[in-house]
């Protein structure tokens, strides 16, 4: 595992500190476990990213629409 540095103020560390004592765990656990939730992208996340581009894109069909057997044809 790699050490790193970071700065941040002090109310924000107290804070923080209080709040991993109350839960039982390390500042240092807080913080990664904070970084991981944010980087890491969950086995779901796919599903919305999809909806999300099909919503921004929903146009791009130019007219042409499909039936739902027509999607599940195979």
């Amino acid at each position: 595992m790699k050490n790193i540095t970071l700065s941040m103020d002090e109310d924000t560390v107290k804070l923080g500190r209080e709040y991993a004592k109350r839960h039982n765990i390390s500042f240092n656990v807080l913080v990664r476990r904070l970084i991981e939730q944010t980087v890491k992208k969950d086995n779901t996340s796919w599903l919305d990213d999809t909806f999300d581009y099909i919503d921004k894109n929903i146009d791009s069909s130019r007219g042409i629409t499909w039936t739902r057997e027509e999607l599940y044809r195979g």
